[in-house]
């Protein structure tokens, strides 16, 4: 066994009752010795709680916020109090106070950190039929809108169990948000940061069906959602632009060249030409605005290019199969440029996936 004295646990709590005194003492039972309790706003008749606490351990440094400024906040308040008071501390280990993260899984989670030097998540199992159907179906479509738009596999989105190395804890003091959309941030930093995280399968554990949870399923799950789809409509935003470059492009260059060219000919020096103007620009614009990543730039655009150049032949091949599966004549310019835009669309969620993927993967932080 570890030890964990280079491990300050974070623990978040907003009008707690009795339980957070058992999560404090099953803490301290299995090894951990410093806890930075952070009371977020509680009501008067709750701060009791924390003021037994703090006499009864000396463990715990008590941080206040006067009023409730939510989770996110909360926590980035204690990760700045542990940079800054704890200077020999490898990391932290974010645990709830309503007594669902079993001590045994925190220090497993704190172990497997101090063994890889990655972040670690402790994921339940939403599969098990005792879970609430509002918790398992929440988890499980995050985590699919995870994994399609973000491109990261999560198998636990929300798990307040998260052990968080030093250096990471930098990064992430610096991260928008201070209430739920906060943790789904953290997330996202993951990945624009090139942050290696593991999971840790851990004990599923629900009190009254998770009665006590301070989530407002409408008003925090819009907060989270909108993160991930504001990611997408950038992307949806810089293919458009493009598309209207590339589609503007192609339709002027038909026009130019019909009268040199024909048929395959025609389509093929059109759409070329159309799509290296518009590649550049849609190239920049997914560096800097969408994917924001730290990839080397001469790196990403070879990749972004043995992506496009097979993209591009397959668009042209397509497209010109459409023309002679319909009929299409070299003189009818406008449904030309429709079926182009079409066939340029279809390309387009696959494309997505690849370059969230491949292309602009960010590299590792040495």
């Amino acid at each position: 066994m570890k030890d964990l004295s280079q491990i300050s646990v974070v623990l978040p709590s907003l009008d707690p009752d009795e339980k957070l005194i058992a999560v404090i003492d099953g803490l301290l039972e299995y090894g951990f010795s410093d806890i930075i309790l952070v009371n977020d706003g509680s009501k008067p008749e709750n701060l009791h709680y924390f003021e037994e606490a703090a006499a009864q351990h000396p463990e715990i440094h008590l941080l206040h916020h006067e009023v409730n400024k939510g989770k996110g906040a909360a926590l980035k308040n204690a990760f700045r109090w542990f940079l800054e008071n704890r200077p020999e501390g490898f990391g932290v280990v974010t645990v709830d106070g309503d007594n669902q993260h079993h001590p045994a899984d925190t220090r497993a989670c704190c172990e497997h950190m101090l063994e890889t030097g990655h972040v670690v998540l402790g994921c339940r199992d939403f599969n098990q039929s005792d879970v609430p159907a509002r918790s398992s179906f929440g988890n499980k479509t995050t985590s699919a809108i995870f994994k399609i738009f973000v491109g990261m596999t999560i198998s636990d989105t929300q798990t307040g169990l998260r052990a968080i190395p030093r250096k990471v804890l930098e990064t992430l003091v610096n991260v928008y948000g201070d209430r739920f959309e906060y943790e789904t941030n953290m997330l996202l930093a993951f990945k624009t940061n090139a942050i290696p995280f593991d999971e840790v399968k851990i004990r599923t554990v629900y009190i009254e069906e998770n009665k006590s949870s301070h989530f407002r399923v409408i008003h925090d799950s819009w907060r989270i959602y909108k993160l991930i789809l504001a990611h997408f409509f950038r992307y949806t935003v810089s293919s458009l632009v493009s598309a209207i470059v590339d589609t503007g492009a192609y339709s002027l260059l038909t026009a130019l060249l019909g009268k040199l060219l024909q048929g395959f000919a025609l389509t093929a020096a059109a759409g070329v030409g159309a799509r290296v103007i518009s590649s550049l620009l849609n190239f920049y614009m997914n560096k800097k605005l969408v994917f924001q990543t730290n990839v080397n730039t001469g790196k990403a655009m070879l990749r972004y290019y043995m992506l496009a150049l097979p993209q591009m032949a397959a668009q042209v091949l397509l497209t010109q199969g459409v023309y002679a599966l319909l009929g299409i004549s070299d003189s009818a310019n406008g449904l030309r440029t429709l079926i182009y835009a079409v066939v340029m669309t279809a390309l387009y969620f696959l494309s997505y996936m690849i370059q969230q993927r491949w292309v602009f993967a960010p590299q590792e932080s040495k």
